[in-house]
């Protein structure tokens, strides 16, 4: 009688200790939950329309819900197709791209905005194109994909120009991973990067295997390889002039582009 009274009163305080931990979690569950609608609110409010991915602070309480957050989705999938005025038009009206010298006026979180600005009109445009092709239809102002894409690769050299710089002031190399210009067995100039080693350069046997420098029987064959390159550029302008000149013969009207 004793032993199962025991029994019994373990059993009844494991139960109230289940039930003191479910309570305590859903209370967590529903702060949580507040704190979430709480931010979404406030992004709601906000007007910026880009895209990010970045971290909760460990400090936030919103933190500890998830770690991981992007702005508001306005329209949904319709952020990968067009204007809805635009649809069924031949042509769209586009400003012209950035160029590099208003992108440098623009500080790095401005860079940052427009990056992904510029990323959600190439998807965008890349759907409009993959649907073009679908329907065997003109791509309305296709060459907006082009001033995207400028625009793009002149922000990547912008803030390419900018860490050449900021290590240019800190270590005082231009580049990120030393290196040097290096001539194989072949005759090929490259590019050789430095790497680290644990023991010195004349102890270590991997590194002596590499041969730096060209051998004199080579000599000849990279000049005829030389040779063999300039050939081929030649006997391309003869063929390009050629066809500009049977092009000329059948179109008179046509403009043969300057040489």
């Amino acid at each position: 009688m004793a032993a199962s009274s025991a029994a019994g009163r373990v059993l009844t305080l494991c139960r109230q200790f289940q039930n003191v931990i479910r309570i305590s979690s859903a209370i967590n569950t529903q702060h949580c939950a507040a704190n979430v609608t709480k931010y979404q609110s406030n992004l709601y409010r906000e007007k910026s329309p880009l895209v990010a991915l970045s971290l909760y602070s460990p400090t936030s309480s919103v933190g500890q819900c998830r770690a991981l957050h992007t702005t508001t989705s306005r329209r949904g999938l319709d952020e990968f197709f067009d204007l809805h005025e635009n649809w069924g038009e031949t042509t769209v009206k586009s400003a012209a791209p950035w160029t590099a010298k208003q992108l440098r006026t623009k500080s790095n979180e401005d860079l940052h905005k427009l990056w992904y600005v510029l990323l959600k009109e190439k998807n965008m445009l890349l759907t409009l194109q993959q649907e073009a092709k679908r329907q065997m239809v003109q791509m309305p102002s296709p060459e907006r994909l082009k001033k995207v894409e400028r625009s793009m690769t002149r922000l990547e050299t912008v803030v390419t120009e900018r860490e050449t710089a900021l290590r240019l002031l800190q270590t005082g190399q231009e580049k990120g991973r030393p290196g040097a210009w290096r001539r194989n067995l072949f005759g090929y100039v490259y590019w050789y990067r430095f790497k680290e080693y644990a023991i010195p350069w004349y102890m270590n046997k991997r590194y002596k295997r590499k041969k730096f420098y060209t051998p004199n029987f080579v000599q000849p064959h990279i000049r005829l390889r030389i040779e063999k390159h300039l050939r081929e550029k030649a006997r391309k302008a003869n063929l390009e002039k050629k066809t500009q000149a049977k092009l000329k013969e059948k179109f008179t009207q046509m403009k043969v582009p300057a040489s």
